[in-house]
């Protein structure tokens, strides 16, 4: 496995007070299935996993995960853990358009790729966070290094094939709509595209003037190319690792996040249904989605006494799942908000319950 490409550059973002930029260092490996490129932020930190990213068709990480991970509470996650953002090929800044014929790999040969990402960083596990297809090729790398995996944020996962119906609708949406502007029907909901805010305005002229068109239309072919993850709850196709599922209210791949809690074990699945948030919670409502990383991170016994603050505009949030050892560290999980206190009320394990927030 042979390194094609390292370049250091300097993230350009606002600095909080105190805060030096960080340095990130991007990489390109060779792989069974072709290149991939992947950049990484901070340093490894002793017994502690990397964040690993890798998100959806259309963008590539900085546009999908940027406000995100730039967002001032995330800054204190950043400290304690080093991450790894990946490109899907074609999709980082500044790649050639693919030749004409080219075999763009798989979903499930993208997360194969991951192992050699891992093996070059010499990093032994992650957590990983990930959003639509990128999430589904996290969930298909879970499956297969379950060992490697301590725990999995996905956001507007679909872990079904297309069906035949889905299939026709498709050739016919095809028909009429370009594909930029099908990629954004499958990243925001249609409220969303008929408000034409400036976050949809932003995001359309990106995808509408991508010089990688081509190579984010193959992207899009292997995702509507998916096999069914095959989630069983109770059966030997399952996530072994806690999994905190996150969708829009009114977003369009609800159904399927709700489909896919049903599928996952309850004790090691929390389910955040975010309102007000859209088709992209990490872009829309990074606050929130920060929030709820903070106290997945601490029910894996991470981050301990990270200071919690209260989800706005809150009602009532609480989630629990029972606890499961992981060597010598307990990994109970409780995710709970109150619009009235804020407080963390004990409740008896066991239960996975929808969280709106």
């Amino acid at each position: 496995m042979a390194e094609l490409q390292e370049v250091q550059i300097t993230e350009e973002k606002p600095l909080l007070p105190g805060q030096t930029p960080e340095v990130a260092k991007t990489h390109s490996v060779e792989t069974p299935y072709g290149s991939v490129t992947f950049t990484v932020y901070g340093t490894p930190k002793p017994k502690r996993p990397a964040i690993l990213t890798y998100h959806d068709v259309g963008l590539n990480y900085k546009s999908c995960f940027q406000p995100l991970f730039q967002f001032g509470d995330m800054q204190e996650i950043i400290q304690n853990f080093v991450r790894v953002h990946v490109d899907a090929p074609g999709m980082e800044e500044g790649a050639p358009v693919f030749p004409l014929g080219y075999q763009y790999p798989s979903l499930d040969q993208l997360a194969d790729m991951i192992p050699c990402i891992l093996q070059y960083l010499n990093f032994s596990s992650i957590i990983g966070i990930g959003v639509g297809a990128g999430a589904y090729v996290l969930s298909r790398y879970a499956l297969s290094h379950p060992d490697t995996v301590e725990g999995l944020v996905l956001i507007n996962i679909d872990p079904n094939a297309k069906g035949w119906m889905d299939w026709a609708a498709h050739k016919l949406t095809g028909l009429t709509s370009s594909i930029s502007e099908m990629i954004l029907g499958h990243l925001f909901s249609q409220e969303e595209l008929s408000g034409n805010s400036e976050l949809i305005q932003k995001y359309r002229n990106i995808i509408t003037h991508a010089p990688n068109l081509a190579n984010i239309e193959l992207y899009w072919n292997s995702y509507n190319n998916r096999r069914d993850l095959n989630f069983e709850r109770g059966g030997d196709v399952t996530l072994k690792c806690p999994v905190m599922l996150v969708v829009g209210d009114q977003a369009p791949h609800e159904d399927a996040v709700v489909e896919c809690n049903s599928k996952l074990d309850p004790t090691q699945t929390s389910f955040l249904k975010m309102a007000d948030s859209g088709g992209q919670p990490q872009l829309t409502q990074p606050g929130k989605l920060t929030e709820a990383f903070k106290y997945f991170l601490q029910g894996m016994g991470y981050m301990a006494s990270s200071c919690m603050t209260r989800l706005s505009r809150s009602r009532t949030a609480s989630l629990t799942s029972a606890a499961s050892i992981d060597g010598n560290r307990s990994r109970s999980r409780t995710l709970s908000q109150s619009s009235e206190s804020g407080t963390l009320p004990s409740r008896p394990p066991g239960h996975t319950m929808e969280v709106s927030c």
